[in-house]
């Protein structure tokens, strides 16, 4: 394959793009398959010689979207959705075709300070204020262990860069037990161990108990262990909880301690400024990540990550060794040191994209119009016979079970097997319950009301 052959191939790939979206809805969201169906389709071995397009392409349309989950299926309401509205997939077209390395700014100085509007974009309309810079990494996992090693550093004087953690104080990080697997991997990978992340008691509403906060920390310091950070949570993935940010950042503050806020779902609902009291006093975090790639149609993966100060990020994740130095630009932005990888993707013409393709106002009525729908859905569903609503909508999250365990496990097989939904499940106070979450970039009100209409169908 040339570019001559690429030109032809990327018109038909764009064709079966056009037609693959237009026919979601016919499609079961979830791969009927068992493990194992998909690889026993292929060779076991790479071909000596090259072949066809036509082979090639003929190839991908008969093993690979039967074999897939349907991420942008307008019924997909489990996990979060990784969206990606046709803006998005046009930059990224471009940004494939390009396959520039942003590693430093020489290497793409557009994608370096592209990037750096749209952290000043996107930081005003959540309405975050003035002087918060940042970044944008592939997930939310990565933006966390990235500060939480920031975090580490800062409370070891930034002698474990050097010298390693062995024979060190023992770090003591804080979070609630509502925060993401991401901030347990996090402690793990950066060496602080997961008996050190201290999961801090939550109130009636699952928030984090400032109090409890502040006990636990006096608690360490006077064990003789050193308190090194706090994690927040915005909007949480099993339940949607959000700690109180304001009061934990204002005990943390008292106590010298850096806060990272994980908003990575919810934070794109900030863009609504009657949904702000939910995240109030963020503006007082070290750190704050949110996925556009959840809410705002921006394809995955698009992580934001805003600081305060990047100085101790970039002092604990920058190196500049001279083949990647920029002569005469000293004090030019690396991206690369504000992050783990050195390589880097152009991930910011997909958000300059979006933004401008469908503006916040369009943005913000997809983000109101899904909250809404939620809210119809759990209405609808809590008159079904036999349906619990266990936890309500924190924005367009909620979760609701059957009478027993087994029952609610069998229903929502029963739902994913029958193809025209797709939901995940979760524990809440140690019952297994069902997520709804509405925020597929082009679904409908009559797609969200599916959910009820599929239940009690598999009810009835």
């Amino acid at each position: 394959m040339n570019h001559d052959d690429l030109r032809h191939w990327s018109k038909v790939a764009a064709d079966w793009a056009h037609e693959y979206h237009s026919t979601l809805r016919d499609r079961p969201v979830r791969a009927p398959l068992v493990p194992g169906a998909i690889a026993g389709q292929l060779p076991a071995l790479p071909p000596e010689e090259a072949e066809t397009p036509e082979a090639i392409f003929a190839d991908f349309a008969r093993i690979v979207p039967d074999g897939m989950t349907h991420w942008q299926h307008p019924r997909f309401f489990a996990y979060f959705p990784a969206n990606a509205s046709p803006a998005s997939m046009l930059a990224e077209q471009l940004t494939n075709a390009m396959a520039a390395n942003a590693l430093i700014w020489q290497t793409s100085p557009a994608a370096t300070e592209i990037e750096q509007v749209m952290v000043r974009w996107l930081g005003s309309a959540l309405g975050l204020p003035e002087g918060f810079v940042g970044t944008i990494h592939d997930t939310a996992t990565t933006a966390t262990l990235s500060a939480v090693l920031t975090m580490r550093e800062q409370a070891l004087g930034f002698a474990g860069l050097t010298e390693g953690l062995s024979g060190g104080p023992v770090l003591r990080f804080y979070a609630s037990a509502e925060t993401h697997s991401s901030v347990d991997k996090a402690v793990r990978v950066a060496g602080i161990g997961q008996r050190n992340l201290v999961k801090v008691p939550t109130d009636a509403g699952f928030s984090m108990d400032p109090a409890a906060l502040a006990a636990a920390i006096a608690a360490d310091r006077a064990a003789g262990m050193r308190p090194a950070g706090v994690i927040l949570c915005a909007g949480g993935t099993s339940i949607g909880a959000f700690d109180r940010i304001a009061e934990c950042i204002a005990v943390a503050k008292a106590e010298g301690l850096p806060v990272h806020v994980d908003a990575a779902w919810a934070g794109s609902a900030m863009i609504c400024p009657e949904l702000r009291h939910l995240w109030a006093g963020v503006e007082g975090a070290d750190s704050i990540v949110m996925n556009p790639h959840k809410w705002l149609g921006a394809q995955f993966d698009c992580s934001v990550q805003f600081l305060r100060d990047p100085g101790p990020q970039v002092r604990t994740l920058g190196l500049r060794p001279t083949y990647l130095e920029t002569a005469g630009r000293e004090e030019i932005v690396n991206f690369n040191e504000w992050t783990v990888p050195l390589g880097r993707r152009f991930r910011a013409l997909k958000l300059w994209f979006t933004l401008r393709a469908y503006g916040l106002a369009g943005l913000r009525e997809r983000v109101r119009n899904h909250i809404v729908w939620a809210q119809e859905a759990r209405d609808a569903l809590a008159q079904l016979p036999g349906i619990n609503i266990v936890t309500e909508p924190s924005l367009s999250l909620f979760t609701f079970a059957a009478a027993t365990d087994a029952e609610t496990e069998a229903l929502l097989a029963r739902i994913n097997d029958d193809g025209r939904l797709y939901l995940t499940q979760t524990r809440h106070q140690g019952r297994y319950v069902i997520r709804v979450q509405v925020g597929q970039f082009d679904c409908t009100r009559d797609d969200v009301m599916m959910i009820v209409k599929v239940i009690a169908d598999l009810m009835g």
